[in-house]
């Protein structure tokens, strides 16, 4: 299948590059980069050594429809302009938010501008496959949004739904790669830091509709976003309120056999904690859980990639299904530590 990718010059951009490079039924035909039209790819990307001699092309619509798949790794608001010009015959995996929140009030309040609409939700593990597979147009989960949403998901009937409570860290890449002086590495190192602080993050309505869409429960969360001092990675922490009491084991066998079919989240053996490096470079999901019985609630720790199954990983897995292959291929990757 021949693919084409826009805004292949940001950090989710090279890593589709990377993962692309490796699979088995994929073939990247085009990337474009708007700003960086005519620059060498290894300029921003140097680990990508197998584009050498290759630059990042100008967006071209007849270009794109000669793709079987696009790719879009572009800021809020910049998806859907272009989309609007593609043939309808192209599929389409887009990394930004555009396509994702089915309330245009949500989206006016925590993005701003023109509503585009609504896509299939592509989170597998909590989506449909058959409906994924049946779509030509898939709008990939947020980041937070992928990590908290299948932290609490499993436990959903047991929680009191509407007090979930979540601090998450994530590293600088979430920030996309233009130049910001409070993510530059003077600002950024020896230092930890709350931001878009009560409640105001643009994940809180996917998270909770995705998790209402579910569960059918009204579901709200209180979300604390963290910067980490680190260039990739989330650490999710999700507690809900249990409606009765239970015991640890019972609640591990609830998150196993609700990821019984996963090939990529994993409940962690007891006793070991997620870590932000073992799950590196891969669209793992590492996750731990416990009863913390001083105040009845359910705790559970995250942790994932956010290039990987919060970006990249995620919309090649969106991506595979969409052409009916194997959900893994090309994403069959161990954590670099």
């Amino acid at each position: 299948m021949k693919i084409g990718v826009v805004g292949a010059s940001g950090y989710a951009g090279g890593e589709l590059l990377r993962l692309l490079s490796a699979h088995p039924n994929f073939k990247t035909v085009f990337i474009a980069a708007h700003s960086n039209a005519g620059e060498s790819i290894i300029s921003l990307h140097p680990h990508l050594t197998q584009f050498e001699g290759q630059s990042f092309s100008a967006v071209s619509i007849g270009d794109l429809n000669k793709c079987d798949l696009v790719f879009t790794a572009l800021p809020h608001g910049e998806s859907a302009k272009l989309i609007s010009q593609l043939d309808g015959q192209v599929k389409i995996v887009d990394l930004g938010a555009d396509f994702r929140l089915t309330s245009k009030d949500q989206w006016e309040k925590y993005y701003g501008g023109s509503y585009a609409g609504s896509w299939t939700y592509g989170l597998p593990e909590l989506t449909n496959h058959d409906l994924i597979a049946k779509s030509r147009q898939v709008s990939n989960p947020g980041c937070y949004a992928t990590a908290i949403a299948l932290s609490i998901a499993p436990a959903l009937n047991l929680i009191e739904s509407e007090d979930i409570v979540v601090v998450a860290a994530s590293g600088t890449t979430g920030a996309g790669r233009t130049a910001k002086v409070n993510l530059i590495g003077s600002e950024v190192m020896n230092n930890l830091t709350s931001y878009k602080f009560g409640g105001v993050h643009q994940h809180t309505p996917e998270i909770e509709q995705v998790l209402n869409s579910i569960s059918g429960k009204s579901v709200k969360i209180s979300f604390t976003p963290m910067l980490a001092p680190m260039p990739r990675g989330i650490l999710a922490t999700v507690t809900g309120k249990l409606k009765d009491s239970t015991t640890p084991a019972k609640m591990r066998e609830v998150y196993k056999d609700f990821y019984s079919q996963s090939k990529f989240v994993k409940l962690s053996p007891e006793g070991q904690m997620p870590m932000t490096n073992s799950v590196l470079g891969t669209n793992n999901v590492s996750m731990q859980i416990a009863l913390d019985s001083h105040v009845n609630r359910l705790v559970i720790s995250t942790a994932i990639d956010n290039l990987g199954k919060g970006a990249a990983g995620q919309a090649i897995q969106n991506a595979n299904l969409m052409f009916n292959l194997a959900e893994d291929a090309g994403l069959q990757l161990t954590g670099v530590r």
